[in-house]
């Protein structure tokens, strides 16, 4: 695409409400060549994590469920494939992460424009700008509900629903109102609750299923004429007013001239709790450090992770029992980075928790400025270890690596998503990772061979 891609002006009879506004912005909002691009990479992020996840534990009941229900050749819904495609992309732990909003919005959008563009026969392009428009849409919201909406909710989840209902209205050509109807009908499914954690239940990967799910359904009910509610974020009886304490609206519609969200989204490079990745970073820093000065690392005494306080509400983990504990663990993602030659699948596994079970023993939280008034908006820690001759290490990051300000190369990418992929069993992750990229020039959307 050469130039730029802007619609025309819209009706202007569309309720002047937060989801009238943000459907507009989105659809005014120009489409250049970088953000195709960008887009395309965000998508290869995402297939990658979808195909990976079917190597799991949750991935394989999912499967077993999906093969349950479909037997044969049927037909098979695009709404219903979507949410099996989320929730295999959010159980790794290594799906993108959009900071200022705390939501992941790769394994929403991407699992819901896949599906319906494949079934459309949509070509690249219109994925990739449905994917611009639903990154932009669930990330907005997202930074709209405030901080303490996170305490209790999972922003993928009740965030979620906007942007795949956002990416449904592209592909299905709604007109301004039928895509004020599927958000409002999207957001009216808003759910999605952190007690999952207690347990380590598998929750959190159907979160991400039921947001792409929903939000579809929601734009392919509207394409019929099905009505939702357009004030169903600042509503008396809407989501803000519901389940937003400290509700921000003024951010869903901020700065329409900035750059699309999908480029102030974070990749993740390791397979944790996005929370966990500042100390990680610094960690790594710190475990080199003491490497040079030829000092085993079994002689930090103690470790300090000064950090924020939504990373110690969801990371302050002690002892972690399982391999997704262990990804939720600040205590053993900071001593595995210490420990580990490299954080990868294997540093949560069993062998790995009994190695890193002493030091993360340890290992203390504290939510300190200025990485508690910088979040959202950054993430950070400082790492500081005592030795036991009492000299101390210390390393900062005000942003983690794979952050926006510190971004994995295209290359960093690529090779991610060939790991994920060869993780997943795809025969020839080279060739399906050129048709992704492809996209851009208007390629066919790549048989994914998912099931």
């Amino acid at each position: 695409m050469s130039g730029s891609v802007m619609r025309a002006p819209e009706d202007s009879a569309v309720p002047a409400t937060l989801t009238g506004q943000l459907a507009r912005h989105i659809r005014a909002k120009p489409v250049s060549r970088a953000d195709l691009d960008a887009a395309a990479l965000f998508t290869l992020d995402a297939v990658a994590n979808t195909l990976a996840g079917r190597n799991s534990a949750p991935g394989k009941v999912l499967l077993d469920w999906w093969r349950a229900g479909h037997p044969g050749n049927q037909p098979v819904e695009p709404a219903s494939l979507s949410f099996l495609m989320g929730a295999l992309t959010h159980i790794l732990e290594t799906d993108d992460l959009h900071r200022e909003s705390v939501v992941h919005p790769g394994c929403v959008v991407v699992p819901a424009a896949w599906a319906l563009g494949a079934a459309r026969g949509a070509d690249g392009k219109a994925l990739l700008v449905a994917i611009l428009h639903g990154f932009e849409a669930c990330t907005r919201v997202g930074m709209g509900v405030g901080a303490e909406h996170y305490r209790i909710w999972h922003n993928t989840a009740t965030c979620g629903p906007f942007g795949s209902a956002m990416a449904a209205a592209h592909l299905l050509d709604l007109d301004e109102a039928q895509s004020v109807n599927a958000l409002g009908n999207a957001g009216s499914q808003a759910a999605g609750l952190w007690q999952f954690l207690e347990t380590g239940a598998m929750t959190k990967h159907l979160h991400a299923g039921h947001a792409a799910e929903a939000g579809m359904k929601a734009a392919e009910l509207a394409a019929f004429g099905f009505t939702g509610p357009p004030a169903i974020l600042e509503g008396e009886k809407g989501f803000f007013r519901a389940a937003c304490p400290g509700a921000r609206p003024e951010l869903v519609t901020a700065a329409p001239e900035a750059p699309w969200q999908l480029r102030r989204t974070s990749i993740k490079p390791w397979p944790s709790c996005r929370h966990t990745h500042p100390a990680i970073d610094a960690g790594e820093e710190l475990r080199d450090r003491l490497a040079a000065e030829g000092r085993p690392v079994e002689e930090v005494e103690t470790v300090k992770v000064e950090t924020y306080r939504a990373a110690l509400d969801v990371c302050d983990r002690p002892v972690a029992t399982t391999d997704y504990e262990a990804k939720f663990s600040l205590q053993h993602a900071m001593s595995a980075a210490l420990l580990r030659p490299v954080v990868d699948f294997a540093a949560f596994g069993d062998a790995a928790r009994e190695q890193c079970a002493a030091l993360a023993t340890r290992v203390t939280l504290e939510a300190a400025d200025p990485f508690a008034g910088a979040y959202p908006n950054a993430w950070g820690a400082r790492v500081t270890l005592t030795l036991r001759d009492g000299t101390q290490h210390m390393a900062e990051r005000t942003n983690a690596k794979g952050d926006p300000e510190a971004p994995l190369s295209d290359g960093d990418m690529i090779a991610k998503a060939r790991m994920l992929m060869t993780h997943g069993a795809v025969p020839d992750p080279d060739r399906l990772i050129e048709a992704i990229l492809a996209l851009p020039d208007g390629g066919e959307l790549p048989d994914l061979h998912l099931v």
